[in-house]
């Protein structure tokens, strides 16, 4: 995603917030034509939209999803503006979302990719990668979202792990993954947010729950890597067991 910075933050063109927001480009105007979205910044013919836009865009796409009418949205972004609270809403929504993934893109042609790989790669492996998300195909170009999955994929395939096991794994990993994140998602709904939810919260609640996010945010990762440590090393203490009793 192409972005420029002013006054401290990123800047989007239309077609590149409706791509970060997963919205097609023409809704922006409609939204706006409906009072859903505040117009962009404007330089001669170039219309520059900031980080607040995306914000509220992705919000305005979350309640579409859960049911709200376009006429309902309007009606609660603008209770929510009338009672002060939706600076609060919008900033626990941009706490919630934001630096889970901060990882480094690494771009290359077909050509380079094969040439990475080696004769381990088939064009059924880079479909398979793309389907889970670890690659990205644009014409002759594949990106990789994640310089280190990348590496380790490359790792792995040096030491002799076949690319379909490797693609296998990673997939079991991914749904393991969702369901821990379920799992802490769930916990904080219920104990921090609480079980009503949003709906009736003061400005102050949204500001507790917003710097209850930003402490809460490296635990789960941070419990997750500690756990995977402690059970990578009693199967490792196992699996050396077991290969010393068979070379006895």
């Amino acid at each position: 995603m192409s972005s420029e910075e002013a006054g401290g933050g990123a800047c989007y063109r239309r077609e590149e917030l409706a791509r970060a927001a997963g919205v097609k480009a023409r809704n922006l105007r409609y939204y706006q034509e409906r009072g859903l979205l505040p117009p962009p910044r404007r330089e001669g013919r170039i219309a520059w939209y900031s980080e607040e836009h995306l914000v509220r865009l992705r919000l305005i796409d979350e309640l579409l999803g859960r049911g709200y009418t376009v006429n309902g949205i309007a009606e609660l972004l603008a209770a929510w503006e009338q009672g002060g609270g939706l600076a609060q809403l919008l900033g626990l929504e941009r706490e919630m979302t934001r630096d889970w993934v901060r990882e480094e893109a690494v771009t290359m042609t077909l050509d380079e990719l094969r040439e990475l790989f080696g004769p381990a790669a088939r064009a059924e492996h880079t479909r398979r990668a793309a389907e889970l998300g670890y690659v990205r195909l644009e014409g002759e170009a594949v990106t990789f979202p994640s310089r280190r999955l990348l590496e380790a994929t490359l790792a792995l395939v040096r030491e002799g792990v076949p690319l379909e096991e490797i693609l296998d794994a990673g997939e079991f990993a991914q749904r393991q993954a969702a369901v821990v994140a379920d799992r802490f998602v769930s916990l904080f709904r219920r104990h921090v947010i609480g079980p009503d939810g949003l709906e009736g919260l003061s400005a102050s609640r949204m500001e507790d729950i917003t710097a209850a996010v930003a402490a809460l945010r490296p635990v789960a990762g941070e419990v997750m890597a500690a756990e995977f440590a402690r059970a990578m090393a009693r199967r490792a203490e196992e699996e050396a067991a077991a290969l010393l009793r068979t070379d006895s």
